[in-house]
């Protein structure tokens, strides 16, 4: 084993380098086991129920990490060189180890060339596995016009050439595996294509770079040669969760009411008959709720498809509402929220106070992300998990890192939403993200762009940009948070935008302050009067096709669009006029700066 003294961000063993992934250091191309050879005495234990109960059994640790220099029980990761291939940059000759030198092995060639990692390996399509390519097998096989019956008894083992011809251009055709015993010659052109390794008889060994190959482990889906860095190599999936105090939702402390009712059995032994109807009318007076709600669980229904991240999420959402109803916070802890109201009588423009209900200014808050695991080539492909170890009594472990920080909550009105989001134009119009999230596989994972969820997801990129130049942070620190979802059983609408770091003592303070109502109402119209111009438009505004897989409608990056990894959804499911309107679409927000103008 060899130390290469290197550190990464202690975020970064998470995404985009956790478990699995391949991390370029120092020249060497290195990929991350899994956490079952992680040293337990170099990871510490993080504690967040909330996310373990979701992630099921297991323990969170956190990777090692170190400040200062590095000494012999300095705490480290475990990385595998991958993939094994390599050329010589000065005699290009490929090998498929490091050489020794005084025991220990050592990234040069035995001309003294440095070592380069080969450009390509194999991914599986659907098994989520990755492989070296076996160059001489490759090399020595294909429909090249040179080949020669020496070529099936080549045995020529360490005489692989990786060679360039100025003859073909510059792209893979003038890239070349020359083997010099039998004088085979084949370009890396040939590796185009999804079949290109199958029909050489280059089958899935179903395992990662750091695991060994058994009979066992073979794995039937076909290999595609893919570039080493790209980035389909590595899809992560990983969850978040603040640390709150778990609040029960406000529909669940009413279902509790209601099947513990001494009458509900009544209903349920009846449900469809006569007696059923006016039962559940006594019961919906006595708990506060509506005859119907009570005849539906009765039957079973209400039922909620299960969901990790809304599940986490709803009981957030409870969290938050809970602290706002309480105004200023002194309880102290890990989730502090002042909580202020917009009364009817504000000075404020009618049409923000009809949309917003409150703010919370979060004055210190803990989340906590893991790894749950990850796949490769496709986003519909098998998930590894994070801990491959022995199954038994040994509780799996999840890579895990804690961040301290502040935020801004802003609650939205449901009943000025609701109205908005049955318009039949505003149903269109988010009916069309709708539509191309079900025609693509690995767009499943994103949230349902319904109306509300897609406006209140762009009013956050808006205010995000905005508080770049208020908060003292750069977009980039800014996190955002949505809940707007009206298929739940209790209906969400809010949007916490926040910032963390990994020192316990969290951060400075700069946008917890904005969160008051008289700093937040106008950073919120300037950043609302900053999306209604684009430097696109008209392009933009008239636009229906944009982003990623065309995942947009109106947002560019002249007015929505901010960092990958400030999103909860990649730069996603954004749109310009739902918020402030457009053609015959009415905005979220599209009478307020005609009211503020005027």
């Amino acid at each position: 084993m060899e130390r290469i003294v290197h550190d990464l961000r202690l975020s970064e063993t998470i995404t985009p380098f956790g478990v699995g992934a391949i991390v370029d250091v120092l020249g060497e191309s290195l990929i991350a086991p899994d956490t079952s050879w992680w040293n337990r005495k170099y990871t510490p234990e993080i504690s967040c129920d909330r996310l373990l109960s979701r992630l099921g059994p297991g323990v969170l640790r956190q990777p090692p990490a170190h400040a200062g220099r590095a000494a012999r029980e300095t705490a480290y990761l475990l990385y595998w060189r991958f993939p094994a291939w390599r050329f010589c940059e000065q005699c290009t000759k490929l090998s498929q180890i490091t050489n020794r030198n005084k025991g220990r092995w050592v990234n040069r060639c035995e001309c003294g060339g440095k070592l380069v990692p080969m450009r390509y390996v194999a991914t599986c399509a659907k098994g989520s596995h990755i492989q070296d390519i076996p160059w001489f097998k490759w090399a020595h096989r294909g429909h090249s016009t040179d080949v020669t019956d020496s070529v099936r008894f080549c045995r020529a083992y360490t005489e692989l050439r990786f060679t360039r011809s100025s003859r073909h251009g510059e792209g893979l055709a003038s890239l070349n595996i020359h083997c010099t015993g039998c004088k085979r010659t084949r370009p890396l052109s040939e590796l185009a294509g999804s079949e290109s390794l199958h029909r050489d008889g280059i089958r899935c060994n179903g395992t990662q770079p750091w695991q060994d190959p058994t009979r066992e482990t073979a794995c039937e889906h076909k290999l595609t040669a893919v570039q080493r860095g790209a980035t389909g190599n590595y899809i992560s999936e990983q969850y978040s969760a603040l640390d709150i105090p778990e609040e029960v939702p406000r529909s669940a402390e009413l279902a509790d009411k209601i099947r513990s009712h001494v009458y509900f059995e009544k209903v349920v032994a009846d449900n469809g008959g006569p007696q059923a109807e006016i039962v559940a009318g006594w019961i919906a007076e006595e708990v506060g709720t509506t005859a119907t709600e009570v005849l539906a669980m009765a039957s079973g229904g209400n039922q909620v498809e299960d969901d990790t991240v809304l599940d986490l999420k709803d009981g957030e959402w409870a969290a938050f509402l809970k602290k706002l109803e309480h105004g200023r916070d002194d309880s102290g802890g890990n989730f502090v929220v002042d909580g202020w109201s917009i009364s009817d009588e504000s000075t404020w423009p009618r049409a923000l106070t009809r949309a917003l209900t409150s703010f919370g200014q979060v004055r210190r808050v803990r989340e906590v992300r893991a790894l749950k695991g990850f796949r490769r080539h496709d986003g519909d492909a098998d998930l590894i998990k994070a801990d491959l170890g022995p199954d038994g009594n040994r509780r799996p472990i999840y890579p895990a890192i804690e961040m301290f920080g502040e935020g801004i909550f802003i609650r939205f009105n449901e009943e000025t939403l609701s109205e908005w989001e049955r318009t039949p134009e505003v149903v269109g119009r988010a009916a069309i993200l709708e539509d191309r999230r079900a025609s693509i596989q690995w767009a499943s994972r994103l949230p349902k762009p319904e109306p509300r969820f897609v406006a209140l997801h762009t009013v956050a990129h808006f205010l995000i940009r905005r508080l770049a130049f208020a908060s003292g942070y750069s977009s980039a620190s800014l996190q955002e948070r949505v809940y707007a979802h009206s298929d739940r059983p209790d209906r969400t609408a809010g949007i916490l935008i926040y910032t963390a770091a990994g020192d316990a003592q969290g951060t400075l303070g700069g946008l917890v302050r904005l969160g008051h109502p008289d700093k937040l109402l106008p950073l919120l119209m300037a950043a609302l009067g900053d999306a209604d111009v684009c430097s696109n438009d008209p392009v933009c505004i008239e636009s229906d096709r944009q982003g990623s897989s065309a995942l947009n409608l109106s947002a560019c990056h002249g007015c929505a669009l901010i960092s990958e990894t400030s999103c909860e959804t990649g730069n996603r499911l954004l749109d310009r006029q739902l918020v402030l309107g457009g053609g015959s679409v009415p905005g979220l927000f599209d009478r307020l700066l005609e009211e503020v103008r005027a």
